[in-house]
């Protein structure tokens, strides 16, 4: 049992827990793939949730992506905020929406170090049912609207 839940982050207690599972990749400039993944999300008793998330190729291992963030109570009751860091060189501020066992994110601003990958957009949805959390990722990029590119299912675990 972990630190007790503030009430400004309630509504987004569902997500809390370490979630295991696989996800499948696609985008116009690379081929298919799958993965393993595990996300987190951690209360420590502070009006926001700790996140990250790691995957890894199926076949060997070998790392893929990372994600290290927050998830903080938006300005009016149902709203989120979301501030990442990935080590793609790029950051990502997302503002969103939490109903039920339903959160979703769109990016508001985009960081990226000169040698970032050139991602102009995320957008983001999770939802949670029982011990099951599915979610969607969209990207865009300098020269591709915004598509989705990666999805998974994911069990928790803790």
């Amino acid at each position: 049992m972990g630190p007790a839940i503030h009430d400004d982050i309630a509504p987004l207690a569902a997500l809390i827990g370490r979630w295991q599972g696989e996800g499948h990749g696609t985008y116009p400039t690379i081929e298919p793939f799958t993965y393993g993944e595990e996300m987190v999300f951690e209360s420590v008793g502070e009006p926001y949730l700790l996140y990250s998330a790691r995957s890894w190729a199926t076949e060997d291992g070998s790392p893929l992506h990372f994600e290290r963030g927050f998830l903080r109570p938006g300005v009016d009751p149902g709203q989120v905020e979301l501030a990442l860091a990935h080590p793609l060189g790029i950051t990502e501020i997302a503002t969103g929406t939490v109903a039920g066992g339903a959160v979703a994110f769109t990016s508001t601003s985009m960081g990226r170090t000169p040698s970032g990958d050139a991602v102009t957009g995320l957008a983001r949805r999770y939802q949670v049912d029982g011990d099951s959390l599915t979610y969607e990722v969209d990207m865009a990029m300098d020269q591709v609207p915004m598509v989705i590119h990666v999805s998974g299912r994911l069990q928790r675990v803790e």
